[in-house]
């Protein structure tokens, strides 16, 4: 038992200093900013998501020039007169 205490306060205050498993800096002279957080690699998202969406309007404008409808959301159909309970049938 006082093995598996010793391990658990391990364990603990190991956790204290290594909070980067969240995304988050580790304070003092432990860690490191994480990757996703340095500038090069906030640049390189950036320009990802621009690349993506300028691919999906090259899409859209490809599948419009071809003369079909853009694919769309269907909205649920409204509830029909067979799915309106009995007492809420109009007279």
């Amino acid at each position: 038992m006082p093995l598996m205490g010793l391990i658990a306060l391990v364990l603990i205050a190991f956790s204290l200093v290594w909070p980067q498993g969240q995304g988050d800096r580790s304070w003092g002279p432990f860690g490191h900013t994480p990757v996703q957080q340095t500038p090069e690699m906030k640049a390189k998202i950036k320009r990802e998501q621009e690349a993506a969406a300028r691919r999906d309007a090259a899409a859209r404008k490809a599948i419009e020039a071809a003369g079909q409808a853009p694919p769309v959301l269907e909205e649920p159909a409204p509830a029909s007169q067979s799915q309106v309970p009995p007492d809420q049938v109009p007279q």
